[in-house]
């Protein structure tokens, strides 16, 4: 009996040890900016309200951005992008899902900035493409802090760009996401 009650009670915390590690993580204000530098003009957007969930026991994370919630300096060129380019009534989000593939070298229990790559599937106005992206987590206590710079075509997600639009539009547009994650309740 008492051999049973320490093999029950060492299952127990073991079992407790692993939900702990296992948690997720989450925001709903992940900052998502995009910049297209072009010979006559640049044109930025930022979007403050990105989700995301990280699951730091398997490395999976899935984002989801919508593309209506870009905000851009000038009106017209969000009425612009919205109606002509993204097509944000017919294709409403962009999604990222995938997973850290050298999740063993982040510390969750160890503050610090540690450098990693995800690979995943990327849907950007209906396209769905394999990405892979390198960036940060940076552990902060109870909070994970994730930064990635990237390059994407608009041409890869069959994102038009009309002929006379060349010069104000690029087709390498630069994306930076950035965003806090705290522990999911």
């Amino acid at each position: 009996m008492q051999k049973s009650l320490s093999v029950f009670l060492l299952l127990a915390v073991s079992l407790c040890a692993q939900s702990a590690h296992a948690q997720r993580f989450f925001t709903r204000d992940g900052k998502v900016r995009f910049f297209s530098e072009a010979k006559l003009e640049n044109i930025e957007a930022v979007n403050k309200s990105g989700t995301a969930v990280f699951d730091i026991a398997t490395g999976k994370m899935e984002w989801k951005v919508l593309i209506k919630n870009f905000l851009f300096e000038k009106a017209l060129m969000q009425e612009h992008f919205n109606e002509n380019y993204m097509e944000s009534t017919r294709y409403p989000a962009a999604t990222f899902k995938g997973y850290v593939t050298n999740l063993g070298e982040v510390k969750f229990d160890t503050d610090g900035t540690y450098p990693v790559t995800v690979k995943g599937k990327m849907n950007l106005h209906n396209v769905e493409r394999e990405a892979e992206i390198s960036g940060t987590i940076t552990v902060a206590g109870e909070q994970l802090i994730v930064h990635a710079d990237f390059m994407i075509r608009c041409s890869d997600y069959n994102i038009k760009i009309e002929a006379q639009k060349v010069s104000n539009i690029s087709n390498n547009i630069k994306v930076t996401v950035d965003a806090t994650l705290a522990p999911m309740k």
